[in-house]
């Protein structure tokens, strides 16, 4: 266990990156015992409360102990002047861990604690630099990924870091000494309920009806019937932005530039771009009219089985070049 003096009497640690967190307190309680450790939630308790955990003797007196202190984003001013004053004499066994989630360096917290203690600030990457973080996170993992890859796994699992997390240490497990490849990722990687769709949606955006209707079977073997409307939905929302990304390529705008305007992933443009060229104009908005009809035939407009008006309307949208 490490020695005491190597610990600081208070640490503020916020951000957006949950896993961090987690991570930063996981080190922090290592240094406990675990009946040493005591969690407040700052909704409920006053700093003052807090303060009087970290001068309540242990059960044996002088022993080590941590205080947690939980959304302390919901403290105001006057609770960082309760914590600043008792920082001047912190009690000289215990630890302060507060716990935030948008708290900024000049914050009155985090003024009160950076001289007396540390604060330290998680927040997750920015969208458009998650591909390279996930890259850097393979090599952590002590594997490499391709470019496509680490592109094709934000598009699959989301920007959340924790799942991206989660299926990086997955596929990289796998994957051992071999490079990840997209088709890695295809194979091993979970996909988000947002982005559940992505084979459809590819497969409809190369012309490939085939695929199309493979994708819809395997998506509705997973989910069955009831998720009909929200694949629906997405398929109308992806047609949506292709039909978008057209209208902005014949202006000349480049996918990237794109990317900020509709706020989607500059890698997701560049797909939606890539499959605005497959289609002529009439044909897109042919597209979200059937759509518009399947939406009716599956809510009682049509005797035939959900499955099967979906799969006739992927035949119609997704016709040979």
């Amino acid at each position: 266990m490490a020695a005491m003096a190597k610990l600081k009497p208070v640490y503020l640690i916020s951000g957006s990156d949950r896993p961090k967190i987690r991570l930063a307190l996981e080190r922090l309680r290592n240094h406990f015992e675990e009946g040493a450790v005591e969690v407040l939630d700052a909704a409920e308790h006053p700093a003052g409360d807090a303060v009087a955990a970290c001068n309540a003797l242990g059960l044996f007196g002088g022993e080590r102990r941590l205080v947690i202190v939980e959304e302390v984003d919901a403290w105001k001013a006057p609770e960082a002047k309760v914590v600043a004053e008792y920082l001047k004499s912190p009690a000289p066994e215990t630890v302060l861990a507060l716990v935030g989630n948008e708290l900024k360096k000049d914050s009155a917290l985090a003024k009160a604690c950076a001289k007396p203690g540390e604060v330290l600030l998680y927040d997750a990457p920015r969208k458009r630099d998650l591909p390279a973080w996930v890259a850097k996170q393979f090599e952590q993992h002590g594997a490499t990924a391709d470019r496509d890859a680490c592109r094709l796994l934000v598009e699959m699992v989301g920007d959340d870091p924790e799942r991206l997390r989660s299926e990086i240490e997955k596929v990289a497990t796998w994957a051992g000494s071999e490079t990840v490849t997209d088709d890695d990722v295809r194979l091993l990687a979970s996909v988000s309920a947002e982005t559940s769709i992505f084979a459809l949606t590819d497969a409809w955006g190369r012309r490939d009806a085939g695929s199309a209707l493979s994708a819809i079977e395997l998506l509705l073997e997973r989910s069955g019937p009831r998720e009909l409307p929200r694949l629906i939905a997405l398929l109308a929302s992806h047609v949506a932005r292709v039909r978008a990304c057209q209208a902005l390529a014949d202006e000349g705008v480049m996918p990237r530039d794109a990317a900020g305007r509709l706020k989607i992933h500059p890698f997701a443009a560049e797909k939606a771009f890539a499959q605005a060229a497959n289609y002529s104009p009439d044909e897109l908005a042919d597209a979200l009219v059937r759509i518009a009809e399947l939406d009716l035939a599956i809510k009682g407009g049509s005797r035939l089985t959900g499955e099967l008006e979906f799969e006739r309307a992927l035949v119609e949208m997704t016709p040979a070049a």
